[in-house]
């Protein structure tokens, strides 16, 4: 599903951030990105996302070198990215009406695009169809965050990337917003690179976790999680002790 081809990337005038680095990830996979502040966390999943490109190497993402964002890619951002003058119902439309103004084109939008899709059924299993008529601003961050949620897998994504989507959430609602992505990406068979900040998070959502270290990275550093997605994983011993082996690599650590 993604291919990274020993890419290089840096912004203008600053140091590399991924140098010769490949990175490789099968459909209906489930991973985390994980790592310190200033990693390339956030870089890493705009070059999938089709929004920056390397200086060199490729990104192909289905089989397919990415010159452009690919209609098939669904990104939902930390802050929700919600019109404040849009009701609920249209915010959840939003990419769709895009893709009517441009139609079946097979760039903005697939070629077996249907218009007039109903957003409805969506909002009904997100739990926000009671609130389609209201605005961000009457609403929860939590409601926010499925509003996003909504806006994305109306348009039937096959490549969903979040960057830290549920970081400004309270725990409660966070732990809700996290089991619900596990559900949708197991109903949908979607591939899921999600990135976090947080340790937890990442060993919950990550069946795989891919752990970035401090600028330039050169080669993955993978963690593998089969338990992730089981939901007595979070209450488990194996869980803390991966929390804990996970924290140590972070802090430059050996663990035994």
């Amino acid at each position: 599903m993604i291919q990274l081809e020993s890419i290089n990337f840096s912004y203008p005038n600053q140091p590399p951030i991924f140098q010769d680095f490949s990175w490789e990830v099968q459909e209906g996979e489930t991973w985390a990105v994980l790592g310190p502040s200033g990693c390339g966390k956030t870089t890493l999943l705009y070059l999938v996302a089709g929004l920056l490109f390397p200086q060199a190497g490729q990104v192909r993402v289905g089989g397919e070198a990415l010159t452009r964002p690919r209609p098939h890619s669904g990104l939902i951002i930390q802050e929700y990215g919600l019109l404040p003058w849009a009701t609920v119902r249209e915010n959840a439309r939003l990419g769709l009406r895009l893709r009517e103004f441009y139609g079946p084109d097979g760039v903005h939008s697939p070629p077996d695009f249907t218009p007039g899709l109903d957003v409805s059924p969506w909002l009904e299993r997100l739990g926000i169809l009671h609130l389609a008529e209201k605005y961000p601003r009457q609403i929860s961050g939590g409601e926010r965050q499925r509003t996003a949620i909504a806006r994305t897998l109306t348009l039937e994504p096959d490549l969903l990337l979040m960057d830290e989507p549920f970081s400004s959430l309270d725990a409660p609602t966070r732990e809700s917003l996290q089991n619900l992505t596990l559900e949708l990406q197991a109903e949908q068979n979607l591939t899921l690179v999600i990135v976090t900040h947080t340790i937890e998070e990442a060993v919950i959502l990550g069946k795989q976790i891919l752990l970035l270290g401090d600028p330039p990275n050169v080669r993955p550093r993978v963690i593998p999680n089969p338990r992730s997605g089981d939901p007595r994983y979070r209450d488990s011993d194996a869980y803390r002790a991966l929390c804990r082996q996970l924290r140590a690599h972070m802090e430059g650590e050996k663990v035994a």
